[in-house]
């Protein structure tokens, strides 16, 4: 197994590759652990874990020299299977039910509280990097006033509905909230409203997707995510563009998300809270 400082706890889609090819550049080699169930898109695992084996795998990780940790990519509650559950890990589990049941900002806060406990650091992806927590401007595009108080509304939205730790997204339209971010995720919503959502005046504002990250959430895991493909669905839900808090969201590929929305007339926008 190659030896390694940094581990990626990796779930599927592209952030984990983009974690990893930032790692090397900076002259480090990083071990990819993946829940197994979640691959992570164009990244090869050096090992896949489950939850029911918990403690074996943070052994595993000592061994093989890791110290400090990021989690990056997508996953669902995994289906557990108590018949595999090792003495040590089944000792964790009142635990963990306990914060699932409590919501996923309470579940993802136990899980680094383990990984602390054990001697880990936890990193953000802001930490490794930078470049893809992008800072308050305008990517492309510029909102309309209309876009502006939309904008505002959604914030605010977001704001509520993350304090009791439903979402991290709302899409509004001259004024009204269309749909909120809730488990089936931002691409769901987006879906539900190319299928349904209907403006009261045709010839307003068309209106936005806005996500940020619920308050007092830890930063160092299951930041918002954006990239090309939500572009592609904001589109195709006739909206005007994508806001986001600024410092607090992902967003990948932003060469490809700027030239999709500058084809498709979207503004993109980093908004400072």
């Amino acid at each position: 197994m190659t030896r390694a400082t940094t581990a990626i706890i990796a779930g599927s889609g592209a952030l984990p590759r983009h974690l990893a090819e930032a790692l090397r550049s900076a002259g480090e080699a990083p071990l990819v652990a993946a829940l197994e169930g979640f691959p992570p898109e164009g990244l090869a695992p050096d090992i896949t874990f489950r939850v029911e084996r918990l403690v074996p795998f943070l052994r595993a990780l000592e061994e093989a020299g890791v110290s400090r940790l990021v989690f990056a990519g997508a996953v669902s509650r995994p289906r557990l299977d108590p018949s595999l559950f090792d003495p040590l890990t089944a000792q964790m589990v009142p635990r963990l039910i306990g914060a699932m049941q409590a919501g996923d900002d309470a579940t993802l806060r136990a899980v680094i509280g383990i990984f602390e406990e054990e001697g880990f650091s936890v990193a953000g992806v802001a930490e490794i990097a930078p470049d893809l927590v992008p800072g308050a401007g305008t990517l492309c595009g510029t909102p309309s006033e209309g876009d502006l108080r939309d904008a505002e509304r959604a914030a605010a939205i977001v704001e509520a509905v993350g304090r009791v730790d439903v979402g991290q997204g709302a899409v509004v339209a001259q004024g009204l909230c269309l749909a909120v971010e809730a488990l089936p995720g931002t691409d769901a919503m987006l879906d539900w409203v190319a299928a349904t959502a209907r403006r009261p005046d045709p010839a307003g504002a068309r209106g936005v997707l806005y996500k940020a990250p619920k308050p007092g959430q830890d930063r160092r895991i299951d930041l918002p995510t954006l990239g090309p493909a939500t572009v592609a669905r904001a589109a195709a839900a006739g909206l005007a563009g994508l806001v986001w808090e600024a410092g607090g969201v992902i967003l990948l590929d932003r060469a490809e998300a700027v030239r999709a929305a500058e084809e498709a007339g979207l503004f993109l926008w980093a908004r400072e809270p």
